[in-house]
């Protein structure tokens, strides 16, 4: 069970460093409307891989 929630927080904290560089790279462009909604996908992934991390440990 502990490997499961290895692969899925390694997933979410990928998701999260891709939503971050393709958010940042909007910005760069110039593109304000997409680059905003990227930042809010990555918030959302932040809070997923931080549940994700509190039911790892919790499940110890």
């Amino acid at each position: 069970m502990s490997s499961i929630f290895s692969v899925l927080m390694i997933l979410a904290m990928l998701s999260v460093l891709a939503s971050l560089g393709v958010g940042l790279f909007a910005m760069h462009k110039g593109d304000a409307r997409f680059s905003n909604k990227m930042m809010r996908v990555r918030v959302g992934l932040q809070a997923v891989a931080l549940l994700l991390f509190f039911l790892a440990v919790s499940s110890r």
